[in-house]
């Protein structure tokens, strides 16, 4: 049986269908107002590194935008660029965007001719921001800047991409389960935001934990070591010929390395490995004062310990040194090792285990600036390391992110690269630009325009 609708429903239903379909092609298509706005960047940014202006499409091609973007996510660093036209608002611009995204990273923009960056601290310095865009200033096209800064960023930043860029879609229609999907996440994006947090954080947690288990092993040699050095001394607080200073020495010893073996016990990232190395230092240094009063010796000096191996002891002098492929550097070393290196051969080495075999350490993973930092602290480290592949590591924000405070404290806090921290960021800690500012208008990019 046939219902028949009144001509003017039907006309009616028509146009009620044909209005909610303008509505959905409407909503999906690019408009030239909401793509320049912080806003709509800031949205693109959420789901893709790479932001391209449809008013700015002549400055990048989509094959080369999306090439772009596929580095930045391979990398896994929180690196986000965008195209803009010349005549966007630039007042504010990278400060109201870094609050619309919510998320810490570096943030570089082409805008017109004009190139510039900023940073959060925790993933790459001002200084490191700064030097990046003056190196890239002169490259001729936007391809060849924007390539030529993401290359150079990524090798030196910190922290990890964002979880909201793990799927991305390229099909022009908007299915109605899709629509459906986009306005569940928009009405829990409170909950989506303390994911995204928790998943960073616990992807951060496990790779330091895979860091300090490799660490482990030598820690662990290095405190058995001790203990076997302690063994060796056999020293008794009541031998004859004992005295209050050398019991105060020994009761030291044994102090440093019960401390040790509590620190390593507690370790939970690579930088607490720092004060069992710390420990272990400080206690070869008393068992060479025990040593020296049983033997009625001179006193030694307060040393580092020998540069080629800890577990050698306190050094006794400085002796000039030249590492494979790098520039001779004074280098604090024990007495045996002295001896090698003035009759021409190569000093007793401590190695470890990489990838590609057994190595030095100073040629093995950033896990081992903290466990150098506690032998020979921060003053000194930078002149040793240098040209090395350590030191070369620890030199980078991307170290001071992941593994702490290059060289001197070990310790992090506070969001880190890819971390969702809405509009808690300082605006001091998040700068860089070209010549100490940024595009423009408002005291936001300082000059240019």
């Amino acid at each position: 049986m046939k219902v028949a609708i009144p001509r003017r429903g039907f006309i009616g239903l028509l146009i009620a269908l044909a209005l909610a379909a303008l509505t959905v092609v409407a909503a999906n298509a690019p408009r030239a107002s909401a793509a320049t706005s912080v806003s709509a960047v800031a949205e693109a940014l959420k789901e893709s590194p790479v932001y391209v202006d449809p008013a700015a499409s002549a400055q990048l091609s989509t094959s080369d935008a999306d090439a772009l973007a596929e580095q930045i996510k391979d990398a896994d660093k929180p690196l986000f660029v965008a195209v803009l036209p010349a005549d966007q608002p630039t007042e504010n611009l990278f400060e109201n965007l870094r609050t619309a995204t919510g998320i810490t990273g570096a943030y570089a923009i082409r805008l017109g001719d004009d190139f510039q960056a900023r940073a959060d601290s925790s993933v790459l310095s001002n200084d490191a921001v700064r030097n990046l865009v003056t190196s890239v200033q002169d490259e001729p096209t936007t391809q060849s800047q924007l390539t030529a800064f993401t290359d150079r960023a990524l090798a030196n930043m910190g922290g990890s991409a964002p979880s909201s860029w793990g799927s991305t879609g390229t099909d022009d229609g908007v299915p109605v389960a899709g629509l459906i999907t986009i306005g569940a996440v928009l009405a829990a994006g409170g909950a989506g935001a303390y994911t995204i947090v928790r998943r960073n954080r616990r992807r951060h947690e496990e790779e330091q934990r895979a860091a300090l288990e490799k660490l482990r092993v030598v820690v662990d040699e290095d405190i058995t070591a001790f203990g076997e050095e302690l063994d060796r001394l056999d020293f008794h607080p009541g031998e004859p010929g004992a005295d209050d200073a050398m019991r105060e020495d020994y009761e030291h010893a044994l102090d440093a390395y019960d401390k040790a073996k509590t620190h390593m016990a507690e370790a939970e990232k690579p930088e607490h490995v720092r004060a069992v190395t710390q420990s272990l230092e400080d206690g070869r240094f008393s068992l060479a004062r025990l040593a020296a009063r049983r033997e009625k010796s001179p006193l030694p000096e307060r040393r580092p310990p020998c540069f080629f191996d800890p577990r050698h002891g306190p050094s006794v002098a400085d002796e000039t040194w030249t590492p494979s492929g790098g520039a001779p550097r004074e280098v604090p070393v024990c007495a045996a090792d002295r001896s090698r290196l003035a009759d021409g051969r190569d000093p007793m080495v401590r190695e470890v285990d990489t990838d590609s075999g057994r190595r030095p350490y100073w040629e093995a993973g950033p896990a081992y600036g903290p466990w150098a930092g506690g032998y020979f602290g921060g003053g000194i480290l930078p002149g040793l390391l240098i040209g090395t592949m350590l030191g070369s590591m620890m030199a980078t924000p991307a170290y001071a992110a992941d593994y702490g405070s290059g060289y001197g404290d070990f310790g992090t806090g506070g969001y880190e690269g890819g971390d969702v921290s809405g509009a808690d960021f300082n605006t001091d800690d998040f700068s860089g630009g070209f010549g100490g500012g940024d595009f423009g208008g408002g005291g936001d990019f300082g000059g240019g325009f």
